[in-house]
């Protein structure tokens, strides 16, 4: 079955310096753009961290720090990859949790805009974390019946999970073969930032989700407690939880 598209699908994968969003970076990164006719196009690149690769991540996707000190730094191919995934769908395999947040935050880092509220997101690991949990590997032999060469790369990872996509949708009959449907689907919470620090509540309004306010709408918090702003703005906390603290602090500021 092919799937259906109403607007530029970008699958995408990720290989990085390490496992934490908010200060790791990325090493090496594959964009599969699908248009609506069936059209494919690809932009792979390796990129200078600016930073040592923990030798943890070394050992999974065997890039090393001489691979990259001659590549471009994210900053410098910043608003070409921008540009690329310009008004374009997102797809990935464990993109909410990992590759997601830590590709906003490179963009924030560069100072480029990278609007993800007007763009579904399909997570390809809960489809089949719901449906089938296993790894990427496993899904891929599952669903297309072949092995994964060169697993861990990002461009094999990428392709893969485009193919592990299609194929979901022929195996689930239950399963929409709609990509903002398929978006609703492979969502595993309410969350307003990537981290979770900030969910929506029943009525999408923003809930602090940690520390002492946990459970406490943020507006009502940063209008009793405005050092409170202050303080996650200080605090080890990704930029793009920072952003989002930063509009509704705005948002409570104008209100009054």
């Amino acid at each position: 079955m092919t799937l259906t598209i109403k607007k530029p699908l970008v699958f995408f994968d990720l290989e990085t310096t390490g496992l934490n969003t908010a200060t790791d970076r990325i090493v090496e990164l594959a964009f599969l753009k699908v248009l609506p006719n069936g059209t494919e196009e690809i932009k792979h690149l390796r990129i200078n961290p600016e930073m040592q690769i923990s030798e943890e991540a070394i050992s999974i996707h065997g890039i090393t720090n001489e691979d990259v000190e001659d590549a471009p730094t994210f900053k410098q191919v910043a608003k070409e990859l921008a540009k690329f995934i310009e008004g374009c769908d997102i797809a990935g395999y464990n993109s909410n949790k990992f590759d997601i947040p830590l590709l906003v935050e490179e963009f924030l880092r560069a100072d480029v805009e990278f609007d993800m509220k007007k763009r579904n997101i399909v997570d390809v690991q809960i489809i089949f974390m719901k449906k089938e949990p296993r790894t990427l590997e496993a899904a891929y032999k599952f669903y297309c019946q072949k092995e994964l060469i060169g697993a861990h790369g990002a461009l094999a990872d990428t392709k893969a999970t485009f193919e592990v996509l299609k194929s979901q949708v022929t195996f689930y009959n239950d399963l929409p073969n709609d990509v903002e449907e398929l978006s609703k689907f492979s969502s595993h919470n309410k969350n307003v930032d990537f981290a979770g620090r900030i969910i929506y509540d029943e009525q999408k309004r923003e809930l602090v989700n940690f520390g002492k306010y946990k459970g406490q709408l943020l507006e009502d918090v940063l209008r009793k407690d405005p050092g409170y702003y202050s303080w996650v703005q200080q605090a080890d906390f990704p930029l793009y939880t920072k952003k989002i603290f930063t509009e509704i602090y705005l948002r409570v500021k104008a209100d009054k």
